[in-house]
């Protein structure tokens, strides 16, 4: 019986048997070693983050494209925006109450799977919509099934995929995932809003669909469940075996969401990220476009400046997974908190008919604070509740659509009521200056081995 050589700068705890003639052999009992420091091969955890990113700036269309419907269908069906905005917030409170099912349902069947799945589900949502004629349609279609597919492809995604394969460099690759939603904005949200301006909303319903479906093939092919599929180690890991699946996905969701409730740093990660939400996807991205169209700002015009909000926020996130690495996260996020809320309270006194450079000012420094914020709640959950954290950060998640939700409706309430967003962007500063507040009493805590050590 031969066996194989350790490989230079990694500890085994023994040599592992290779047999000479049995093909059955699995990568879970057989595993390859991982390439040695300066060998000059690329470990195939960046081939799974590289893959991740690439479903996620697909999926992301899905986002780009609610702010710019709300004026087409209030045109069109002459539905108020309340009730568009209430369609836009049972997705997004939905996208946030699936997140941490979908992490537990990926530890049960797969991440590819549950991706797969939630790539068709959000396809068919959208497809959908086209043939709508009543309000409670665009609530179904786009409201609950998009809603839920989206939910499922939500930051626990990102979240899994690096809590498996990666042990070193978890920031950074947190930041490079969680800009992939902002790369996506970037990519669709000029085709969306010229397509929307020039042809209707329905060519860009129907882009969404097809490019979620374009991206399943990626998904099933070139994604792998956990290092032990290929016989790898984790990224600046040790290698481990693949665990069993994990039965009762759902009611390990609750027993996680029961156990954490009872700690005072869930709280506050929660309200911290629900905050985090209301000023970002419930009123930025939902309402930024209407708003800047009720100064006379052309919808092209105020799509691309969102677009360009996306440039920033890669530049931005990445660089806060890089800080993650390296400064105390919770001090990391009330800066973020508090510098969103000023550049908030300044909005009302910057829109005009036309793109200025202060302007362009606040695109720039608001896409760098975007979601900068991610990277640094991810690693407070990690610290929190060791290996829980993904199913926590999925509950946080969940906060932070909640209150998206809350605030994409009410701002549309509010437009209704008073005729222009002013007092939804004063509220929204107000509310980010509190969270810097919360972020700071957030006490620290070593590294766990789950709740049931909290």
């Amino acid at each position: 019986m031969a066996f194989r050589p350790l490989s230079r700068g990694r500890r085994r705890p023994e040599a592992v048997p290779v047999t000479q003639t049995d093909p059955s052999t699995t990568p879970s009992t057989a595993p390859a070693p991982a390439p040695p420091a300066g060998s000059g091969r690329v470990h195939r955890a960046w081939f799974v983050a590289a893959v991740g990113f690439v479903t996620i700036v697909g999926a992301a269309a899905f986002a780009s494209l609610p702010g710019l419907l709300i004026e087409p269908l209030h045109e069109e069906f002459d539905w108020s925006r309340g009730t568009i905005a209430f369609a836009v917030s049972v997705n997004l409170a939905l996208y946030g109450l699936t997140a941490p099912f979908a992490a537990a349902l990926m530890d049960r069947y797969g991440i590819r799977r549950v991706v797969a799945l939630a790539l068709m589900v959000i396809s068919g949502g959208s497809v959908a919509t086209v043939w709508m004629t009543a309000s409670w349609q665009l609530v179904l279609f786009w409201g609950v099934l998009v809603g839920l597919g989206s939910g499922s492809m939500a930051l626990s995604f990102a979240a899994t995929i690096t809590n498996r394969w990666f042990t070193a460099r978890r920031g950074l690759v947190t930041g490079i995932l969680t800009a992939a939603g902002a790369s996506g904005q970037l990519i669709f949200l000029p085709l969306l809003s010229w397509l929307v301006e020039h042809h209707g909303w329905r060519p860009a319903a129907v882009t969404v669909s097809l490019a979620a479906l374009a991206v399943v093939p990626f998904v099933w092919l070139l994604l792998r469940d956990h290092p032990a599929d290929v016989g790898l180690a984790p990224y600046g890991g040790t290698y481990a075996q693949k665990p069993a699946p994990a039965a009762g996905a759902a009611r390990r969701t609750l027993t996680v969401l029961f156990k954490a409730v009872r700690t005072g740093p869930f709280w506050l990660l929660a309200g911290t990220f629900a905050i985090c939400g209301a000023t970002t996807n419930g009123l930025v991205k939902t309402h930024f476009v209407p708003a800047a169209h009720d100064h006379g700002m052309p919808v092209t015009a105020a799509a691309g400046l969102l677009a360009v909000i996306g440039v920033f926020d890669v530049i931005g996130t990445v660089a806060s997974g890089w800080f993650t690495d390296r400064f105390e996260a919770r001090r990391l996020l009330a800066v973020y908190y508090a510098l969103r809320g000023i550049s908030l309270l300044f909005l009302p006194l910057l829109l005009a008919p036309s793109v200025h450079p202060p302007m362009v000012f606040f695109i720039v420094f608001y896409g760098l604070d975007w979601v900068a914020t991610v990277p640094p709640t991810i690693a407070l959950c990690r610290e929190q509740y060791g290996e829980d954290s993904a199913i926590v950060f999925g509950w946080v998640l969940a906060s932070h659509q909640v209150g998206a939700a809350v605030v994409a409706l009410l701002a549309g309430l509010a437009r209704d009521a008073f005729g222009s967003y002013d007092v939804v962007w004063y509220a929204s500063g107000a509310l980010c200056a509190m969270a810097a507040l919360m972020a700071m009493v957030i006490r620290r805590r070593p590294a766990t081995a789950g709740l049931a050590a909290a």
